[in-house]
């Protein structure tokens, strides 16, 4: 049954599930891997570094990435090859040295895990369908990865809010974990406090919509791994060319007991191939995440590069701008982690849990919804995005009662008419 009161949506004039507080009523989230803000945009940008620009208007308006590090050393060229020759090392110990307490000079220098190709700057010829997106969009240029360490760690705080784990110290008890590349015995968590189980609870429809899900579960038959994709240069039958359960939060949360949770019901985790279907369909949850393999997920090494990457991002992007669903959703385009490449603009200091921040990472609004060309300066992280659709939704922030209830709302990444709080 439809909420009271509601008297937008894209074409009925009521919304699609629990009513909205603004005219968004649908929100997609592109989840992608392991670079910088520097990494990406700091050729993009033309203000000198550490200026701090007060103005919000395009390039213009935030930091060029500085010409050295400051040990001195010069950048080397970010682009599809060197993407996928060189992986570097993300473990929380070596980002934390990497940092150097907020000095920002261990990338290339650190003990731990220091290499030239830490430092590394990509150029319009590779991102340039990025820069576009944040042309016309808004970018945020103080989005912070949640917690210094590896891709899952960070994943979690999407769903949670809230550290769970470490690095990738944990693997989820759910379809697929044969075959992931994170080893160790599997595990299911207890979902009370995620952001599935406030929307489930508050009648609000949503899916993580996952790159060769369906082809695991087939394999999974058969009791074998899934054949690579012919276009998975790496051509191997785990990650990146197959999908991997500790890419989505929501997969961390299998059956306790006879219980059964969040994790790979059908309702919450569909392969991607549906999504354009959902789409057509006028079936889109109000709430969708959307991973790609991990060979379109631009996470460095393994012959993945960010040109496959971006042209999902793109077919995303299109795919709801041409469908029905346009002029009330917006599309978020955020990377989970740093990957270990250098950004040159401190992290903010640690939140009350204790766990610090990590580099800033890529976060792009797109769509009629989105501020237009413009960039944010608020410090925000992944918690933000539950900030958002508990205000937007369920009628309160800080229903998880974690980062939740104190980071920053989404309110400077889109139409300042929309009324979202910053």
């Amino acid at each position: 049954m439809l909420a009271a009161g509601c008297t937008h949506h894209r074409a009925a004039g009521s919304c699609d599930g629990r009513c909205p507080a603004s005219k968004i009523d649908h929100l997609v989230v592109v989840v992608q891997e392991n670079h910088t803000f520097d990494s990406y945009f700091g050729r993009w940008c033309t203000a000198p570094a550490g200026s701090a620009p007060a103005c919000s208007d395009g390039p213009a308006c935030c930091e060029r990435a500085p010409d050295a590090d400051p040990s001195g050393h010069a950048p080397v060229a970010l682009d599809d090859a060197e993407n996928g020759g060189y992986d570097p090392n993300h473990q929380s110990a070596c980002e934390t040295d990497e940092l150097d307490g907020g000095k920002m000079d261990h990338f290339v220098d650190s003990t731990i895990c220091g290499d030239a190709r830490n430092f590394a700057y990509a150029d319009a010829p590779t991102v340039q369908p990025y820069w576009d997106l944040a042309a016309g969009g808004a970018l945020a240029d103080r989005w912070f990865q949640p917690v210094v360490g590896a891709s899952a760690a960070n994943d979690m705080f999407l769903f949670d809010a809230a550290f769970v784990f470490g690095d990738n110290d944990v693997a989820p008890n759910a379809a697929g974990h044969e075959c992931s590349f994170i080893p160790g015995d599997p595990v299911a968590l207890d979902d009370a406090h995620t952001l599935g189980r406030a929307l489930t609870d508050g009648a609000v429809s949503w899916s993580f919509y996952a790159e060769g899900y369906s082809a695991m579960l087939d394999a999974e038959k058969s009791g074998s791994c899934p054949q690579p994709p012919d276009d998975c240069a790496a051509g191997i039958t785990l990650y990146p060319c197959v999908f991997d359960p500790s890419d989505l939060p929501v997969e961390y949360y299998g059956r306790i007991g006879d219980q059964p949770q969040l994790a790979d019901q059908p309702q919450y985790v569909r392969d991607y191939g549906s999504f354009g279907a959902d789409l057509a369909a006028g079936r889109l949850p109000q709430v969708a995440f959307v991973k790609p393999a991990g060979y379109r997920s631009e996470h460095p090494g393994l012959r993945t590069n960010i040109s496959d990457g971006a042209r999902f991002v793109q077919s995303v992007v299109d795919a709801v701008a041409h469908s029905d669903y346009a002029p009330d959703t917006l599309v978020l385009v955020v990377y989970d982690e740093g990957g270990g490449f250098f950004d040159h603009v401190t992290p903010p200091p640690t939140p009350a849990d204790g766990h610090p921040y990590g580099t800033r990472v890529p976060a792009i609004a797109v769509g009629p919804l989105a501020r237009h060309g413009a960039v944010s300066h608020v410090v925000l992280e992944h918690s933000s995005i539950i900030k958002f659709i508990e205000w937007n939704w369920l009628g309160g922030t800080g229903q998880l009662g974690a980062r939740d209830a104190t980071v920053a709302n989404l309110g400077s990444l889109v139409d300042p008419s929309l009324g979202v709080p910053e």
